[in-house]
């Protein structure tokens, strides 16, 4: 197929497809003629990945760039790939303050109270403790009943994401799964949190109205 072809399966805009060529993200087509080059299925497959990365998962160019790189690695193992996901998500689009060493801990101790195997550079240990602090500077100490909470429903998503997995035939289909589970994993989580958090404020703390 042509690249406007590719354009139109793949149901991204021709200037977008385009752009993730300059950017070096869509690897080249097949060049058939001086002046013609083919794309294939694996194209559209691609094109889909990266609008998914950079446009509803708000990656930037450059960490897009990094998950396709560990994607693309010959014998990277998944644990790999998802570690390199993990830090694309937590690169930083603007400064970001450094969290509290007191916050770091609690985050780390939290997680082992619940078995959890994880690196010490894991950016999920920032991204929580930086959380705790903001908590912290409007007078709210989350209680350990309140962190576990949490943990107990990130571990339930965390083994819907791994299972999910199963679903999924061949290491490529596999690994795009993961990545892109990784990024739209927190808008999603985020949004079903908001709707449960509307529906808990009806139940919890009613209005005269809706008593």
């Amino acid at each position: 197929m042509r690249i406007s072809e590719l354009s139109l399966k793949a149901g991204v805009p021709l200037t977008a497809v385009k752009y993730y060529q300059r950017e070096g993200l869509l690897p080249e087509g097949v060049r058939s003629a001086p002046n013609q080059v083919q794309y294939g299925d694996a194209h559209v497959r691609r094109v889909r990945l990266i609008r998914a990365l950079l446009e509803t998962g708000g990656l930037s160019v450059a960490a897009t760039k990094n998950v396709i790189a560990s994607l693309d690695a010959d014998g990277e193992s998944l644990a790999e790939t998802f570690s390199v996901a993990q830090h694309a998500m937590s690169t930083p689009r603007t400064a970001e303050s450094v969290p509290s060493d007191e916050s770091r801990q609690r985050i780390v101790e939290t997680a082992t109270s619940h078995g959890w195997a994880f690196l010490p550079e894991n950016p999920g240990i920032t991204a929580a403790a930086r959380a705790l602090d903001g908590l912290r500077a409007i007078g709210f100490d989350p209680p350990q009943p309140y962190l576990a909470a949490y943990a107990v429903a990130a571990s339930t998503v965390a083994a819907a994401d791994l299972k999910a997995l199963d679903t999924r035939e061949g290491a490529d289909a596999v690994a795009e799964l993961m990545v892109v589970g990784t990024v739209l994993g927190d808008p999603l989580f985020a949004g079903l949190r908001r709707l449960a958090h509307e529906d808990a404020t009806h139940t919890l703390r009613p209005t005269p109205d809706t008593k």
